[in-house]
């Protein structure tokens, strides 16, 4: 993490990004809204919304026409690595109070979706425990 403005293929890598952010960048890359991309592919607006804010991700099989739509690769959609979006032209480099602040937020976002990784698996254990009580 660091320069913002950066033009090299790690700027959507799954250090600087997430699968919702690398969804979100290239949805927007082919010029789709999310209306239209939940028609394309079959699903309901806010599934593509889940998907975006990193609160689901699709089945392989959604995965692979997603990737196909929006004209990049399923490994690079889940990792942010293969064929994928190149990082936007040279930009105006961002203030230093301001690059830190993303730079926090992004921290923040990754540290909230491994709480919900946690969440998740001790709800799964939590079911399986009452399951067998």
């Amino acid at each position: 993490m660091g320069d913002l403005s950066r033009s090299d293929s790690s700027w959507f890598d799954a250090e600087t990004t997430t699968f919702g952010d690398r969804v979100t960048g290239a949805r927007e890359a082919a010029s789709l809204g999310q209306a239209e991309l939940a028609k394309r592919l079959g699903v309901k607006i806010k599934t593509i919304r889940a998907w975006e804010n990193d609160q689901a991700e699709p089945r392989a099989n959604k995965l692979g026409k997603l990737a196909g739509i929006l004209g990049v690769s399923m490994m690079w959609l889940l990792s942010g690595q293969g064929e994928g979006l190149d990082g936007p032209e040279a930009q105006e480099p961002l203030d230093e109070d301001l690059e830190k602040v993303l730079i926090d937020l992004r921290q923040m976002r990754q540290e909230q979706a491994q709480l919900a990784e946690r969440m998740g698996r001790l709800e799964k254990r939590l079911r399986s425990v009452m399951t067998d009580a």
